[in-house]
């Protein structure tokens, strides 16, 4: 057995389903809570500890403010897996499938754009990826060429590695809510006061992600070219799907709007044009204050009927995307659970203590990356992790005088780092091309490596 063999393995052996590991998480928090919480807290209830914990742990589940991250976070994965299944993305990926004739100039393609639609939303970056893995894979075997489509495949998953510094980002984004800062940190005491968001100037378009992100874009695909060069090729055979025979049904009264395709692309423009009047109406554009959950998700609505044109078509796409959703609506309350326990029973406070004695203004980023990725692991969500780890970051960071903004931004790169060797995420790639998971992994701890140096490196100079 090789090492990927052995790596894929030990993955099923140790790691449950992630439903599975948020309810494990959860007992371990209530037990930390029992052992290191603050006994003054549970002091002044008339509750017993184990029941006042249970309280803390099913008022969180149902926090309003949680639900409504659940639905934001749900909500831009969808839209952007509708978005790459748009005849607009199929059309540019049968354009660019064509000039695929070598492996070398497939996955410096491949790369470059995933990592571009990567930037734009996470959703549609993972579809975009899987689908152009696929369509050079079937392009070259109609050819002849010859290409590593395993390799091919892990250069397509490549925009979940880079995600968190474009504009879906779950924690930058989160954090540019009015409020949501202060409504986390409830109840915990601070040195300073928090501020009411962190504008994603600050975060995704700060100079250090910018540095970051214009790394990524220029040395993974030469990397990706460079080694495609040097790893063996062979002749694939990757068929083109059957297209099935859709029955014509003869559309009646209001059914006409439904498929009609100026009714869609009239409605699609008048979301797009009310999201640019938000963007003059924002009180400071430079600091791009427009850029919420709620524009980002509003926008890619508009986005979504004007490319397919129909709202049958976009509901249609809907119905196929819509599964890929339904871990973060089981999970991220769970999350939330944790996170009330954590914040409520002096937990969270306690090991923002421990954190702040062990780590410098200087080393907080780097080990803030490593316990991110590290924690990804297990909570293979940006959102959820952001719930978990968040305020512990967030009351070390204040309390400590490290700059807000790159604290988010080091959990949120390492956060996506470990995605490389996490396979939650690559399930949709995997069922759209057919791979394996033990055929893309060791490729991907390739492209994860070189994720770690250039991320690293950032927050050190910045």
């Amino acid at each position: 057995m090789n090492f990927s063999d052995k790596y894929a393995t030990a993955f099923r052996k140790l790691l449950p389903a992630p439903f599975t590991i948020a309810l494990i998480l959860t007992i371990i928090t209530f037990l930390l809570a029992l052992i290191y919480g603050d006994d003054e807290i549970y002091s002044q209830s008339d509750k017993n500890s184990i029941a006042l914990t249970a309280e803390y742990w099913y008022e969180g589940l149902w926090n309003v403010n949680g639900l409504a991250f659940a639905v934001q976070m749900m909500l831009i994965l969808l839209l952007g897996h509708v978005l790459a299944l748009s005849k607009p993305i199929d059309k540019l990926l049968n354009n660019l499938s064509s000039i695929c004739t070598s492996n070398a100039k497939a996955a410096l393609l491949i790369t470059f754009f995933t990592i571009i639609f990567g930037f734009i939303n996470w959703g549609l970056g993972l579809i975009f990826g899987a689908l152009f893995a696929r369509k050079i894979g079937e392009y070259a075997t109609q050819a002849g060429h010859k290409i590593n489509y395993a390799f091919i495949g892990a250069c397509g998953y490549v925009g979940m590695m880079v995600f968190h510094g474009g504009l879906s980002g779950s924690a930058p984004i989160k954090v540019s809510d009015k409020n949501h800062l202060i409504d986390m940190m409830e109840g915990v005491s601070l040195k300073t006061a928090l501020p009411e968001s962190l504008p994603m100037s600050e975060t995704v378009f700060s100079t250090m992600n910018i540095t970051a992100s214009l790394a990524i874009l220029i040395i993974l695909p030469l990397s990706m070219y460079w080694l495609a060069k040097h790893i063996k090729v062979s002749i694939v055979n990757i068929p083109k799907p059957q297209s099935s025979k859709v029955r014509e049904i003869k559309n009646i009264g209001m059914e006409k709007a439904d498929h009609s395709k100026i009714v869609g692309l009239i409605i699609g423009l008048l979301f797009l044009a009310f999201s640019v009047f938000k963007i003059f109406q924002s009180e400071n554009l430079a600091t791009l204050s427009f850029l919420t959950p709620n524009f980002i998700n509003f926008t890619l609505i508009g986005l979504g009927l004007v490319m397919h044109r129909s709202i049958a078509l976009f509901l249609t796409s809907i119905d196929q995307a819509i599964s890929g959703v339904s871990g973060i609506l089981i999970q991220f309350p769970l999350y939330f659970g944790i996170m009330a326990i954590m914040q409520n029973s002096g937990l969270m406070t306690s090991i923002a203590e421990y954190i702040s004695s062990i780590a410098t203004n200087q080393t907080f980023p780097i080990l803030t990356l490593l316990s991110s990725g590290a924690l990804n692991v297990l909570v293979p969500s940006g959102g959820g992790q952001w719930i978990v780890q968040g305020p512990v970051l967030v009351e070390t960071a204040i309390n400590n005088g490290i700059p807000l903004s790159k604290t988010v931004m080091a959990m949120s790169y390492g956060d996506q780092l470990t995605n490389m060797m996490q396979p939650f995420w690559a399930l949709p790639l995997l069922a759209i091309t057919g791979l394996k998971a033990k055929e893309v992994l060791p490729y991907t701890l390739l492209l994860m490596i070189i994720g770690l140096i250039i991320f690293s490196s950032v927050l050190i100079i910045f």
